[in-house]
C-alpha cells in the first residue's frame, strides 16, 4: 500500500516533536516522509485536501534568490554577470558548483549567476528582477523554453539588452526564443528563413518533428571540428556556438567552467586579452546505459548484462534467473549534471524489491533509437525487459517540443512491453505540489501526462520532487515505493502462466438497486463479460463453474443463494472482520470522519464488511459498491467531496489482499473509483482513487465515445483503458401517427394538384396535431382557407419536422464485447459519415455531391429544409435516400451470404477496376443524381471502404489478452466515430487530445457558424434584442471529439479569437474588433464539467484571461455586456472590474457534479430549491487565472450575480448516441430554473440545444430537443425493441430514460405533459408489454412504476386516477414478486 498511518511512531520523523495530546487529537494521519510537521498539518486533512491561495497564488512561490551568487567584491577582478532561465532546475547545482570554483580560484574573472526556473516569470514581482538583472548581465543562457506565454515574456525582456550584452546563447527554445542568439557575428535572427542545413532544423517539417534534437546532436558532434578550418570569425563564432551546446549537453561542473571560462574570454572586453584558457567539452555517450554502480556508462547491452552478471552486491533475489526485468528510460542531463539522486532511489528500490533494471538515457529528446537499441535483442527480436517505465514524464519522441507519435508507438510495439511514464515534479517544489489541491502544474499535466498518453503511456505517478533551495531533485519514498511496486506487478503478468493468473472482474451498480447490477454504458455487461470468460477458458484461464448462459450468471451474482427467501442482497463472496479489515486497510482510520467507526451501514450485516460477487476458479466478479451518500439528501447538498465509505474500501482491500488478484479488469463505462476526492492529477499518497487501487494493475473497458472520464481513470486510477464499441446506429424511423402522417404527405405530393390537395391538408394538420406536433410546428386552425402556397409551406414544414425524426440515428441494443457490427449493421454509420466534407482528406460529402449533380448547393438546400420550403424538403429526402441506397449497395458488394465482411481492399480494387460499372454508380443511375461526379464519388468510396473495414474490425478480447499478458496494447483516439473514424478499430488504449492544441481552426469556423444561429433564434424569441447573458456548459468529451468547438463558442460570444504559436498550441486570445464582429459582446457564464476542469484548466484559464480582457476594454457598455456587468457588479461587491469579471466555475478540485443527478436518479430531494442549492453549492467554484495556483475558489456570490443576469442557457449536443435523456449529465448542469429563481424580474431564460450531431447543425429550444428525444428514444418501438432484446440490461435503459426525463422536469419544466402520457400507455397500458417488464427485470420495473408516481406526486404530469391507481397497486405487486410474498 502506497500509505502509511502512523501515531507514536511520528515523533522520531518529525523535526518538531509531536506532543502526546496532538497525537491523541488526531488518532492518527498519514506521514509523508519528506514533509514537515507545520507543512503536513496544513496540507493534509482527513477526507479531503484543501488549498489557501498562498503567496503569489502562481504555482510556485520559488524565488531566483536561491540561485544568486555574488562574488567577493575585494578581489578587483573584473566582473561578468550571467544571467540563465531554463525549464528544469537541474542545471542550479552543477552551474553554481561551477561558479564557486571559478571565484574561489580568483583568477581572470569574479562571476555573478542568478537563475530563474521558466515557471516563476509568471510572478510580476519576479519578471521585474529579471529585467532589472538583464539590465547589467554580459551574458544570457536560455534553454528548453517552450512555454508561449513565458517564451514571450523573456523574449521581450531580452530583446531590450541583446545589443548591449556581450553574448546572448539560447539552446533548444522555441524558434522566437532561439531568434535571440547572438555571439559575435554568429546569429539566428533570420531563423526559419534561411536556406543553410543548420536553419532548416528549425523549421516546420511534420516528417522530422522529433528528429530535431537527434540532428542537432549530429551536427553538435561534427561541425566544431569542420568549422575549426576555416577562417572567417562567422565560422569561428558559430564553432563556439556548437562548443556551448556540447558543454551544456554534457552538463557536468567541469564543462561548464569550461564554458564560462571560454564564452567570457572570447566575447566580454575586458577579458579579451587575458586568453583565458580552457578544456575542450568532456563529451558523454549521446545515449547508452547507466548504473549507479556501474564503473562507466555502456554503450552496448551485452556488456551491461555481463557486468550486471558479475555484481558482488546483488542480493540472491536479484540473481534468480527468472527475476522481473525493468527497463528504466532516463534523461541525459539529469545524469550528466549530478542531479540524479531521484533516479538512483528508483534503481535502488526496484533491486531492493528483487527486479533486475536496464537503465537506458539519451541526450536528446528521441528515446525511441535507445529503446529499440538497448531492451529489444537484435537476434530474437525479443525484448529484454518485462515493463518499461520513463522517469523523463516526456512523450518518447520530441520531449516538450515536437512529438512523432507513430513512431513513438512503433518502437513500443516492437517492445511490446507495459509502457509507464512516471513524473518529477517540474514546476513546483515538494511542498507546493502537497499543498494543491489541483496537484500538477496545468502545464506539466500538457506537457507530460496528456502526450505521453497518445503514446500508450499510462500512470502518472509523482516519484520525485524539487528541493526549493538547492533545485535538486529528491525521491520521494512513498511515491517511489507505489511506482516500483505497481512496475513488478505489470511485469509479473509478462511472466505468470494463464492458469495461474487471478483476475477480478468489477462491475458497477449505479443508482444502488439489484436491478442496476451491472451498469455501463452502452453496454450488455453480463453477456460481455461472458463472453469474456468463455473466451479466456479457451486460452488455458482458470474459469471453474462458469454456467452455461449469461442469464444463469446474472442469477449466481445477484441473487444470495444462502438466503431462505428472495434477498434484497446480492450473493456475498466474503464477510470481512472488522479486526480483518483494519489489519489490511492502513487508510481505514481516515474513513471515520465521515462514516464513524466500521463496519458502517453500508455493505454491512452489522458485524462484518460484506463483498458481494461470486468466484469461478482464478477469476472472481464482483460488485463495486456505490458513492454511499446517493440517498440522503444532506449529504448531496454539503459535500464538497467525500471519503470512500468502509464497505468501497474494504471492497478493494479484499480484491488485493485477500483475493490477492493479478490484475482487475472494471467492466464498463464507468464506475466511482476514479471519481473519489483526491488531487485532480499527480495523486499523492492521501488521495482516496491511489490509496483503493493499491498495487493492482488496473485494465478498464471504457466506451470509445466517451475519451474524457477515460482520461480521468487513466490518471487517478492508474487505468490501461481499452476502448468497446457502441451499438451500431440506426435511424429511428417513424410509427404509429408519424408513419401515417409519412403517407398522407405522400398522397399530397402526388395529388395536390387535384381538387384533393385542400382535403389531404387537413387530415395532415389533425394528424399532425394528435402526434403533439402542434408545439414544434405553427399549424393553422381546423378548416382554415389556405392558398396553394400556405399548404405547400404547411406540409414542408411538417414533412421537415417528420423527416428529422426519422432520419435521426439512434444506438439499437446494447454492444456485447467480442460481437463487432454486420456489414448492414454498419450501413447508417457509413451513411452519416459520408455526410461530413472532409476538406483536409480531399473528400466531398455523398449528399454535397449528389445535390451538385442537379445543380444545387447542399447548404442552401438545408437552410430551405429548415424553412420548410416544400420543394427543398422533399428534393433532401431523395438526396438521403439516395446515400443509403447508394451505400447499401457497396456495402452488399463487399459481404459474403452470412452477412460478415470479406477481404474489402481486394473487393475495392475490382470494383474500382474500369471494366466495371462501381455499385454506387449503378444504383445511382437509376435516379435523378445520375450526373454525380465519378472521380469525387470514387474517391468517397474508397475511403467509406476504409471506414467499413474498421468498423466491423474486433480486436476488444484480443487487446484484453493482450492486456493480461502484459503486452503493450497500442493506444487511439477516442471519440465520436462518425466525426473521427480513426476511433476505430475499437480495443485500443483511448486517449484524449493535447490539450493546448484546442479550439483548431475548423472548429473555431463550425462555433461562429452555432453561435450566429443561436443568437439570431434568440433574437426572434425575444423581440429582436440580443441576449445580454448565456449561461452555458462545456464538456470534457465533447471538446475532444470536436476539437473544442464549444470552447470556440464561448470565445465567439464574448468577441475574441485564439492565437495559435509556432507549434500549433493556442495559449492566448486577442478581441476582435466590434465592426468585424457586427453585434455586442455577449457575456457569459461557462460552467465547466468536474472532467473538463481535470483535462482542460489550461484552456479555462484562456477563457478567464479572455472574458477579463474584454471586460477592461473601453468599449460602450451597450456593445459590451461582459463590460456592463463587471462594472455593475464591481460597483455592487467593492472589487476591481477584473475580479467581478469571474466568468469561469466549476465543482471543487477533486469533485464531480452537482448531484442534482444523484438526488434526482434516488428520488432523495424534497423540492426544487432543494436541487437548486445542492447546484450553486457545488457548482460556484471559480478559476482565476490570475491565481492559477489557488485551484478552484468559493465565489457563490459572484457566481449567483452573473447567473441573475442570463436570458438564456444553452449546452451542445455533438453525437448522435448521446442526447439528453440518454444521461444524467446534462439535466445535472442545466441551470434553466435556477436562473429564474435569481433573476430579479423572475423571467424564466429561454434554453437552446445546440445539435451538431449532422452536417446540418441546428439550434433547437430545450423543450423541441426533449420531444425530439422522446419520440426517437423512449416512446419509439424501434429502439426500445432494441433495447428489450438485450434483456436485463435492456429494461434498465428503459427506466433510466423516463428517470432523466423527470430530471429535465425539475431543473427546466421543459418536459410536455404528453410524453408522460405516452410513455405511460406505451409500457403500463399494455398488458404484454407490462409482463415482459416485470420478468425480464422485475427491479428495474419497480423503478419505473415509482418514477411515473413520482413524476404524478411533484407536478410534473397529468394524468387520470384511473391510472394512478393501476400503477399503485402494480407498485404493491412488483414489490410482493421482489420479496418472495405470495398474496
Amino acid at each position: 500500500m502506497s500509505s502509511l498511518v502512523t501515531t507514536s511512531f511520528a515523533t522520531t520523523q518529525l523535526p518538531n516533536p509531536i506532543t502526546k495530546s496532538d497525537v491523541l487529537a488526531r488518532r492518527s494521519f498519514f506521514l509523508h516522509s519528506f514533509v514537515p510537521r507545520r507543512t503536513l498539518l496544513r496540507s493534509v486533512r482527513r477526507g479531503g485536501v484543501t488549498c489557501a491561495a498562498v503567496g503569489n497564488g502562481l504555482f510556485t512561490q520559488t524565488k531566483p534568490e536561491v540561485r544568486r551568487i555574488v562574488p567577493d567584491p575585494s578581489g578587483g577582478l573584473p566582473r561578468v554577470k550571467v544571467v540563465y532561465v531554463v525549464l528544469e532546475a537541474q542545471y542550479q547545482s552543477s552551474l553554481s558548483a561551477a561558479v564557486l570554483a571559478l571565484n574561489a580560484a580568483r583568477r581572470h574573472a569574479a562571476f555573478e549567476v542568478v537563475g530563474y526556473l521558466v515557471e516563476e516569470l509568471r510572478d510580476e514581482e519576479t519578471y521585474r528582477t529579471f529585467c532589472d538583472d538583464l539590465a547589467d548581465a554580459n551574458v544570457f543562457i536560455g534553454s528548453l523554453i517552450f512555454v508561449e506565454e513565458l517564451a514571450l515574456k523573456v523574449k521581450a525582456a531580452v530583446e531590450q539588452q541583446r545589443e548591449r550584452m556581450d553574448a546572448v546563447l539560447v539552446f533548444p527554445s522555441m524558434p522566437e526564443v532561439m531568434r535571440l542568439n547572438k555571439l559575435g557575428t554568429f546569429s539566428m535572427s533570420q531563423l526559419g528563413q534561411s536556406k543553410s542545413p543548420f536553419f532548416q532544423l528549425f523549421k516546420r517539417n511534420k516528417k522530422q518533428s522529433a528528429g530535431f534534437a537527434d540532428s542537432m546532436l549530429k551536427l553538435v558532434r561534427t561541425l566544431p571540428k569542420v568549422l575549426k578550418y576555416l577562417p572567417s570569425d562567422k565560422a569561428q563564432d558559430a564553432r563556439l556556438y556548437i562548443l556551448s551546446l556540447q558543454f551544456w549537453l554534457g552538463g557536468s561542473p567541469d564543462n561548464l567552467q569550461n564554458f564560462l571560462k571560454m564564452i567570457a574570454g572570447s566575447y566580454v572586453p575586458a577579458l579579451k586579452a587575458a586568453k583565458i584558457e580552457y578544456a575542450e567539452p568532456v563529451l558523454f555517450l549521446d545515449s547508452g546505459i547507466w548504473h549507479p554502480l556501474a564503473p562507466r556508462m555502456f554503450d552496448d547491452v551485452k556488456e551491461y548484462l555481463n557486468w550486471y552478471g558479475t555484481r558482488r552486491d546483488a542480493t540472491e533475489r536479484l540473481k534468480e534467473p527468472n527475476a522481473p526485468i525493468i527497463g528504466l528510460v532516463l534523461q541525459r542531463s539529469h545524469i550528466v549534471t549530478g542531479d540524479d539522486g531521484h533516479y538512483v532511489a528508483v534503481i535502488m528500490e526496484l533491486e531492493a524489491r528483487g527486479a533486475k533494471v536496464i537503465p537506458i538515457f539519451a541526450g536528446g529528446l528521441d528515446f525511441s533509437g535507445p529503446v529499440e537499441r538497448y531492451l529489444i535483442d537484435p537476434i530474437t527480436g525479443r525484448p529484454f525487459v518485462h515493463a518499461v517505465v520513463s522517469l523523463t514524464g516526456f512523450a518518447l519522441v520530441g520531449g516538450p517540443a515536437r512529438q512523432d507519435h507513430p513512431r513513438a508507438i512503433e518502437s513500443l510495439r516492437k517492445l511490446d512491453v507495459p509502457y509507464i511514464v512516471a513524473l518529477p515534479l517540474v514546476f513546483q517544489t515538494t511542498e507546493e505540489w502537497l499543498n494543491s489541491t489541483l496537484g500538477l502544474h496545468p502545464i506539466q499535466v500538457a506537457l507530460q501526462v496528456a502526450l505521453p498518453e497518445l503514446d500508450g503511456g499510462m500512470e502518472p505517478i509523482v516519484f520525485s520532487g524539487r528541493d526549493a533551495r538547492t533545485g535538486k531533485s529528491h525521491a520521494l519514498h512513498k511515491r517511489v515505493e507505489q511506482l516500483c511496486t505497481r512496475a513488478i506487478r505489470w511485469a509479473e503478468l509478462k511472466r505468470k502462466s494463464k492458469e495461474e493468473k487471478r483476475v477480478a472482474i468489477t462491475v458497477f451498480s449505479f443508482p444502488p438497486d439489484k436491478g442496476n447490477v451491472g451498469t455501463a454504458a452502452y453496454l450488455n455487461v453480463f453477456s460481455s463479460i461472458y463472453s469474456v470468460l468463455r473466451d479466456l477458458k479457451r486460452d488455458g484461464y482458470n474459469v471453474d463453474g462458469l454456467p452455461d448462459t449469461p442469464e444463469a450468471l446474472i442469477e449466481d451474482v445477484i441473487h444470495d443463494k444462502e438466503a431462505k427467501f428472495s434477498s434484497p442482497n446480492l450473493n456475498v463472496a466474503h464477510k470481512m472482520t472488522v479486526r480483518e479489515y483494519l489489519a489490511l486497510t492502513p487508510y481505514a482510520s481516515l474513513l471515520e470522519e465521515s462514516w464513524g467507526k466500521p463496519p458502517g451501514n453500508l455493505n454491512s450485516d452489522g458485524e462484518h464488511l460484506l463483498v458481494y460477487g461470486k468466484q469461478y476458479g482464478n477469476v472472481f466478479i464482483g460488485v463495486q459498491p456505490t458513492f454511499g451518500y446517493e440517498g440522503d439528501p444532506m449529504r448531496l447538498l454539503f459535500s464538497k467531496s467525500a471519503s470512500p465509505h468502509h464497505g468501497f474500501a474494504a471492497y478493494y482491500t479484499f480484491v488485493e489482499k485477500i483475493f490477492k488478484a493479478d490484475a482487475v479488469l472494471h467492466f464498463g463505462t464507468h464506475g466511482s473509483l476514479e471519481f473519489m476526492p483526491g488531487k485532480q492529477v499527480g495523486m499523492s499518497d492521501v488521495c482516496y482513487p491511489d490509496s483503493l487501487i493499491g498495487n493492482i494493475p488496473n485494465i478498464y473497458y471504457y466506451a470509445a465515445n466517451n475519451p474524457s472520464e477515460a482520461t480521468i481513470a487513466k490518471r487517478r486510477s492508474y487505468a490501461n483503458t481499452i476502448s468497446y464499441l457502441t451499438p451500431p446506429a440506426e435511424n429511428a424511423g417513424l410509427y404509429k401517427g408519424l408513419k401515417q402522417l409519412a403517407e398522407l404527405i405522400s398522397s399530397y405530393q402526388s395529388l395536390k394538384d387535384t381538387g384533393r390537395g385542400p382535403q389531404i391538408v387537413s387530415s395532415i394538420i389533425s394528424t399532425a396535431r394528435q402526434c403533439n406536433l402542434d408545439k414544434d410546428v405553427l399549424l393553422p386552425e381546423e378548416g382554415e382557407e389556405l392558398s396553394p402556397n400556405e399548404r405547400d409551406l404547411v406540409v414542408g414544414k411538417v414533412y421537415s419536422k417528420i423527416m428529422e425524426i426519422e432520419s435521426r440515428l439512434l444506438p439499437c441494443g446494447l454492444h456485447v464485447i467480442g460481437e463487432p457490427p454486420s456489414a448492414m449493421e454498419a450501413v447508417a454509420t457509413l451513411v452519416n459519415i459520408a455526410a461530413l466534407d472532409r476538406p483536409e482528406d480531399g473528400i466531398y460529402s455523398l449528399p454535397g455531391i449528389l445535390a451538385e449533380s442537379v445543380g444545387k448547393n447542399i447548404e442552401d438546400l438545408y437552410r430551405g429544409n429548415d424553412k420548410g420550403i416544400l420543394a427543398d424538403v422533399e428534393l433532401l429526402q431523395q438526396i438521403t435516400e439516395a446515400s443509403r441506397g447508394a451505400i447499401s449497395a457497396f456495402v452488399d458488394r463487399t459481404t459474403n451470404k452470412k452477412g460478415q465482411v470479406v477481404d474489402v481492399a481486394e473487393k475495392l480494387t475490382s470494383m474500382l477496376g474500369f471494366a466495371l460499372v462501381e455499385p454506387w454508380v449503378q444504383y445511382l443511375s437509376k435516379t435523378k443524381f445520375i450526373r454525380a461526379d465519378r472521380e469525387k464519388l470514387r474517391t468517397l468510396f474508397e475511403y467509406l471502404g476504409i471506414c467499413l473495414k474498421l468498423v466491423v474490425a474486433d480486436n476488444e478480447l484480443g487487446s484484453l489478452k493482450q492486456a493480461l499478458k502484459g503486452s503493450y496494447v497500442e493506444p487511439g483516439p477516442g471519440g465520436d466515430p462518425i466525426r473521427n473514424p480513426k476511433v476505430l478499430p475499437t480495443g485500443k488504449n483511448i486517449h484524449a487530445l493535447d490539450p493546448q492544441a484546442i479550439p483548431t481552426a475548423a472548429a473555431m469556423q463550425s462555433a461562429k457558424v452555432v453561435v450566429d444561429r443561436l443568437l439570431e433564434r434568440q433574437k426572434a424569441d425575444n423581440g429582436g434584442k440580443y441576449p445580454e447573458t448565456v449561461a452555458l456548459v462545456l464538456w470534457g468529451t465533447d471538446n475532444i471529439k470536436t476539437y473544442g468547438e464549444s470552447l470556440g463558442q464561448v470565445l465567439w460570444m464574448i468577441g475574441v479569437r485564439p492565437v495559435a504559436d509556432t507549434f500549433g498550441r493556442v495559449n492566448r486570445v486577442e478581441p476582435v474588433s466590434l465592426e468585424e464582429l457586427g453585434r455586442p459582446r455577449v457575456d457569459v457564464v461557462v460552467n465547466c464539467s468536474g472532467v473538463f476542469r481535470d483535462l482542460f484548466i489550461n484552456q479555462m484559464n484562456l477563457l478567464d484571461r479572455a472574458v477579463k480582457m474584454v471586460a477592461e476594454l473601453e468599449e460602450p457598455e451597450e456593445q459590451n455586456y461582459v463590460r456592463k456587468h463587471a462594472l455593475k457588479q464591481a460597483a455592487e461587491l467593492g472589487v476591481a472590474v477584473r475580479e467581478a469579471a469571474t466568468r469561469v466555475f466549476s465543482n471543487a478540485s477533486g469533485s464531480y457534479s452537482s448531484n442534482v443527478n444523484l438526488a434526482v436518479e434516488n428520488s432523495s430531494w424534497n423540492d426544487e430549491k432543494q436541487l437548486q442549492d445542492m447546484y450553486l453549492s457545488r457548482k460556484s467554484f471559480a478559476f482565476d487565472c490570475d491565481a492559477p495556483g489557488a485551484g478552484m475558489t468559493e465565489k457563490r456570490k459572484a457566481f449567483e450575480m452573473a447567473l441573475s443576469t442570463a436570458d438564456a442557457t444553452f449546452q451542445n449536443l455533438d453525437s448522435s448516441e448521446i442526447s439528453l435523456t440518454d444521461v444524467s449529465h446534462y439535466f445535472d448542469s442545466d441551470p434553466t430554473n435556477l436562473v429564474q429563481s435569481l433573476r430579479r424580474d423572475g423571467k424564466k431564460p429561454s434554453a437552446y440545444i445546440a445539435d451538431t450531431t449532422t452536417a446540418n447543425a441546428q439550434v433547437r429550444t430545450l423543450s423541441e430537443t426533449v420531444r425530439l428525444d422522446a419520440r426517437t428514444k423512449l416512446l419509439n418501438p424501434k429502439w426500445y425493441e432494441g433495447m428489450m432484446s438485450s434483456g436485463y440490461e435492456g429494461v434498465r435503459e428503459i427506466e433510466k430514460r423516463l428517470t432523466n426525463t423527470v430530471g429535465w422536469s425539475a431543473t427546466s419544466g421543459q418536459v410536455d405533459n404528453w410524453v408522460y402520457e405516452e410513455a405511460n400507455s406505451t409500457f403500463i397500458d399494455d398488458e404484454a408489454m407490462r409482463q415482459r417488464l416485470i420478468q425480464t427485470n422485475p427491479n428495474s420495473f419497480r423503478k419505473l412504476v415509482q418514477t411515473f408516481l413520482e413524476a404524478n406526486g411533484r407536478g410534473y404530469w397529468e394524468t387520470s386516477e384511473e391510472n394512478l391507481e393501476r400503477l399503485r397497486q402494480l407498485y404493491a405487486e412488483v414489490e410482493d414478486k421482489i420479496e418472495g410474498v405470495d398474496r
